[in-house]
């Protein structure tokens, strides 16, 4: 395969030059500047040239004036309302209840495929900055941006990586009633539990933890003047100071009975963790580490497309200039925000809305054919494929190449790329050509062929 494709770019190099030099380069930047619109890299997050620049808005500003106008004057019109849809009444969506379900199981089970991966497949991470990097040779790309990065030429010191360092999931104060209290105050955030976002977006969509206890309604609430009130709790607190009075034998018989269903249901637990740990012990030496790889992406790929599903009705907030994540209609109040422009804010969080690198961060990484291979060159990594480590991962493992990254992660493009130290050594002059070549072939190849036909 690379002499075939040797045997196709050495006629090329050696095509006369009759492009001017300076269509050459003006053509070059165009292509090449990395300011300008990507396609091969849109799905990658741009890095924020300034701590102080906030995040880019997913919705423009434009139509949520128009929203914030439109709900003003509803609210104007008819002050008082049932609201009819869900979650906004406090009812939950039936058609997520059974994709929350999915996304729950699918991140318990990509965190146990990932346990079992990461010390069979070696995972780099900088010591100062938050870049992972997969394989046994960190990259030497710089583009470190932690402390005292300027004395090591911003070059990354890597060490050993985890499972936290190849997907993260940021965490969140927990809600028990979404609707009827939907902010955290600064005096409680010692005492509301925190938990992971995407938990908490699967909790609100209906899946119910012992340890998360949730309210959920049977009927919608009433917007007064923009203010939600709840009627049902008005009737919930009677009923319960009308059932107060209790005998104190029947309290006796439900501890008793009580006492003894959790002494049956410890017996139970404790005989089932046994069975399950020589489960897991005979499933993990018939397991194959294709089949555990192929387990994990499928894992990822269903866990990414529900939350998506369920960020279209449940609002997620972030901070605009910090990564900080609210699940809820409404961000929290505590006090803790120490990015660009906390002082004005009196340290809260400037909230917007959230995207799905917010909820879930994939910490994209540099695609390396082989891992055993020579480090990344930094005068080429405008020639690297990016993909999410978890993908990265798991193809090293042995899965299959997603659709989505089979342009990125190709054995051809990084043989054509093995190509351009040799020709910068022999040819200095004629280096550009193949470089031009290589970066519209992996765009369009289209106008490869048409510059190959001018260049005749």
């Amino acid at each position: 395969m690379q002499r075939r494709i040797v045997s196709q770019i050495s006629p090329s190099i050696n095509f006369s030059f009759r492009f001017t030099q300076t269509l050459l380069f003006s053509s070059y930047n165009q292509t090449l500047t990395p300011d300008g619109d990507d396609p091969l890299y849109s799905d990658v997050p741009k890095p924020r040239r300034d701590k102080s620049e906030r995040k880019p808005y997913p919705t423009p500003m434009k139509v949520l004036i128009r929203r914030a106008k439109e709900d003003r004057e509803s609210r104007k019109a008819e002050p008082v309302k049932l609201l009819e849809t869900p979650p906004d009444n406090g009812l939950l969506v039936p058609e997520l209840v059974h994709v929350a379900h999915q996304v729950y199981r699918a991140r318990h089970s990509l965190l146990s495929a990932l346990w079992q991966l990461v010390p069979v497949i070696p995972v780099q991470r900088c010591r100062f900055c938050s870049e992972v990097h997969i394989g046994h040779v960190g990259h030497e790309i710089r583009t470190c941006t932690g402390p005292k990065s300027g004395l090591r030429s911003a070059t990354h010191v890597w060490r050993k990586g985890k499972v936290s360092d190849v997907v993260f999931f940021p965490k969140c104060f927990h809600l028990h009633d979404r609707v009827g209290k939907p902010r955290v105050v600064h005096d409680e955030r010692h005492s509301v539990p925190i938990v992971p976002a995407i938990v908490e977006l699967c909790v609100q969509a209906g899946v119910d933890l012992e340890k998360l206890p949730t309210k959920r309604r049977t009927k919608p609430v009433y917007s007064v003047e923009g203010r939600i009130v709840d009627f049902e709790s008005v009737i919930e607190n009677d009923e319960m100071k009308s059932n107060i009075s209790l005998n104190s034998e029947t309290l006796g018989r439900q501890l008793e009975s009580s006492s003894r269903a959790k002494i049956d249901e410890m017996e139970n637990s404790d005989f089932g963790k046994k069975s399950d740990q020589l489960n897991q012990s005979n499933d993990g030496e018939g397991e194959n580490l294709r089949e555990l790889s192929i387990r994990a992406m499928d894992s990822w790929f269903e866990m990414i497309s529900g939350a998506k599903k369920i960020m279209e009705k449940y609002s997620v907030w972030t901070c605009g200039y910090c990564p900080e994540v609210q699940v809820g209609p409404k961000g929290h109040k505590v006090r803790m925000c120490k990015a660009s422009k906390h002082q004005s804010r009196n340290g809260l969080h400037a909230w917007q809305e959230a995207t799905m690198d917010d909820l879930v961060g994939p910490n994209y990484v540099w695609h390396v054919r082989d891992l055993n291979g020579p480090a990344l060159d930094n005068n080429l990594k405008r020639y690297y494929g990016k993909a999410p480590a978890v993908v990265e991962l798991c193809v090293h493992a042995g899965a299959p190449v997603p659709d989505q990254y089979r342009r990125i992660i190709t054995d051809s493009e990084l043989i054509l790329l093995e190509l351009i130290p040799s020709a910068i050594r022999s040819n200095p002059s004629q280096a550009i050509n193949v470089m031009m070549l290589i970066y519209l072939d992996r765009t369009q190849k289209k106008r490869r062929l048409r510059l190959i036909l001018s260049m005749k």
